[in-house]
């Protein structure tokens, strides 16, 4: 086990990691706020990252919640790739997945949740399609069986399941109105409508999935600035 002191105010839930989570964190999946005992943004996030701690644990969430001194253990942050203060980072097995949005604990929680679940989710019903739908302005779905195309599609995933959900459904749990013109294919549903990719007029898979992940219609604040960044767009 991670040898970690278990920070005593309020929160309870929150690990002060050690030289010992480099060999052992594997095991487990970690949610890890890497700060600065300087940095004033380091400083605002506590209370949250506390709060997040809490509801994880209450949630019963395989995720544990850690924090670490970067700057009394860089070499490990170093080879995390961080690079400014405070970073958050959810790490499964070998992948490091970085948390770019805003430090609010629900915003966080989701992104954890996300991202620590299953990379793709599948949608076994028709009312659990209806059901998710009614959750997710964008939603990402393949569609049919084993291929180069669901390759490619979980690869993308992999990527960029730090900013949505990828679903999976069989052809006949999908509204009536929706067709399409061949299988295996890769769907969005949004604004009201789908769009199903081509790769002959759409190009690159991941390329797609990063632009369409929007919304045709934003609120466009810093974040969102930021996230369209991203895409190239």
């Amino acid at each position: 086990a991670v040898v970690a002191h278990v920070v005593a105010s309020g929160a309870g839930f929150v690990e002060d990691l050690d030289e010992s989570f480099k060999e052992n964190r594997k095991d487990d999946i970690w949610l890890v706020d890497f700060y600065a005992p300087w940095c004033g943004h380091c400083k605002k996030l506590e209370p949250v990252w506390n709060e997040v701690g809490i509801e994880m644990r209450n949630m019963g969430s395989p995720v544990k919640v850690g924090k670490m001194d970067a700057t009394s253990f860089s070499s490990i942050a170093s080879e995390f790739g961080v690079r400014g203060y405070p970073t958050i980072k959810l790490l499964k097995g070998d992948l490091a997945y970085n948390y770019r949005g805003p430090r609010t604990k629900d915003d966080i929680i989701e992104f954890a949740n996300r991202v620590a679940g299953p990379l793709i989710r599948p949608l076994p019903s028709q009312h659990m399609f209806e059901h998710v739908q009614k959750r997710h302005r964008v939603l990402f779905v393949y569609v049919g069986g084993e291929s180069p195309l669901k390759e490619k599609y979980i690869e993308v995933a992999s990527e960029l399941i730090v900013y949505t959900y990828f679903f999976s459904a069989s052809e006949d749990v999908l509204p009536e109105y929706v067709t399409l013109p061949e299988l295996p294919a890769v769907m969005v549903f949004k604004d009201g409508t789908y769009f199903v990719y081509d790769e002959y007029e759409d190009g690159d898979l991941s390329s797609w999935i990063n632009r369409e992940r929007f919304q045709g219609y934003l609120h466009v604040d810093g974040f969102t600035l930021y996230e369209l960044g991203d895409t190239g767009e």
